[in-house]
């Protein structure tokens, strides 16, 4: 059997989110530049977590989370 180099998760629950996601990337941690994309990625889960989303303070925060990940992170 050929051996596989990927694997999906398909996320149906935002609980799944923090029940399941975060905690194998927390056992199991992504390397290089991209881990810190995952910490910001955890950071707005904790927002949306603790409701904070649902303030204007709570999405500024978010969108500037956003607005540093990935090809617009600056190093």
């Amino acid at each position: 059997m050929p051996e596989q180099s990927a694997v999906y998760f398909v996320v149906t629950k935002f609980k799944d989110i923090s029940e399941k996601i975060i905690p194998l990337f927390d056992e199991y941690p992504i390397q290089g530049v991209k881990a810190l994309d995952y910490y910001d990625f955890k950071k707005t889960v904790n927002l949306i977590q603790n409701k904070e989303h649902l303030t204007k303070e709570g999405l500024l925060k978010i969108q500037s989370i956003k607005s540093n990940m990935n090809i617009f992170r600056k190093l």
